[in-house]
């Protein structure tokens, strides 16, 4: 029996079809994605997530400061960057203007400030960078205290990571931190920390490590030199004059220069004295090098 065509066959009866699965799709607002209406009121524009940096100098005291103290740690905590950069501002005016309400909770401070120095967002960490110079002026030498000198020590590390980035506006305020660190410190004790990081691995740390080392010779006397290590003090001078770094080695002259300014001060044979105390304590190679640094003053 022929098969009858498929155009003339019966249909069929369609299967009956089957249920979608409801599945809940997010209405969008139409304000979300910036369309007008025109019979709806316009929404107030959204934050700006711009942050305004403020120079020290423009910062004013708070109206209540024992009042406001107790809202700083929360919005340090605060999930929103935003908030963060705020209460980091308003930290820098308590240190500047209210210092004894901040002592208590400066170590929380400086443990947030290491935090936002970590945070990818540029603002923030320069933020925290800004703050970190103002807590060095208003605090100085009470950062090496036990109570915040584990947190004084990582936020060294992170300033000098951060003045060795590509990112140039943070690495200018990282730079300018770390003089107002070693400008607000005590000389020896703040040598101590950075002594740390002239062997370290990353060129650039071992770099900064050097400058803020030449700043703080040229601010010692003799007797703090001798206080830390004479010696010990020229041989990191003479290890960083082979450095891989022109800055390393530049602040390794300078530091070569503070010592033998202090060390000569009251000798007639200035350069006599100088080479004698050099072969006396370093390699022949380092003994020359220094020899010829101060020849060329």
């Amino acid at each position: 029996m022929a098969l009858r065509p498929l155009d003339n066959a019966l249909p069929t009866t369609p299967e009956r079809p089957k249920k979608q699965a409801k599945v809940a799709v997010p209405i969008q607002k139409q304000s979300d994605f910036g369309v007008n209406d025109e019979n709806k009121a316009p929404l107030p524009p959204t934050a700006d997530a711009s942050v305004d940096y403020i120079p020290s100098e423009n910062l004013e005291a708070m109206p209540d400061p024992e009042t406001q103290i107790t809202g700083l740690a929360e919005g340090l905590d605060s999930k929103d960057w935003t908030k963060v950069c705020e209460s980091l501002n308003n930290a820098r005016r308590f240190a500047l203007f209210h210092s004894a309400l901040l002592a208590p909770i400066l170590e929380k401070v400086l443990l947030v400030q290491v935090k936002a120095m970590k945070n990818p967002r540029s603002a923030l960490c320069k933020t925290s960078i800004m703050a970190s110079a103002d807590i060095f002026n208003a605090f100085g030498d009470d950062l090496l205290q036990p109570t915040t000198s584990v947190a004084f020590d990582q936020m060294l590390l992170q300033l000098l990571l951060k003045a060795s980035q590509d990112k140039k506006f943070v690495c200018e305020e990282a730079d300018r931190a770390l003089k107002a660190m070693v400008g607000s410190m005590t000389s020896l004790p703040l040598l101590h920390k950075l002594h740390a990081y002239v062997n370290h691995a990353n060129p650039r740390i071992r770099a900064k490590a050097a400058i803020s080392i030449s700043h703080c010779v040229s601010k010692m006397g003799l007797e703090g030199m001798k206080e830390f290590g004479l010696v010990s003090l020229v041989q990191i001078a003479a290890d960083l004059l082979n450095d891989r770094l022109p800055e390393a080695r530049e602040a390794a002259r300078s530091t070569v220069i503070s010592i033998y300014d202090a060390l000569t001060e009251n000798e007639e044979q200035k350069q006599e004295s100088w080479q004698s105390f050099c072969q006396s304590n370093l390699s022949p190679l380092h003994a020359l090098s220094m020899a010829k640094i101060t020849l060329s003053q």
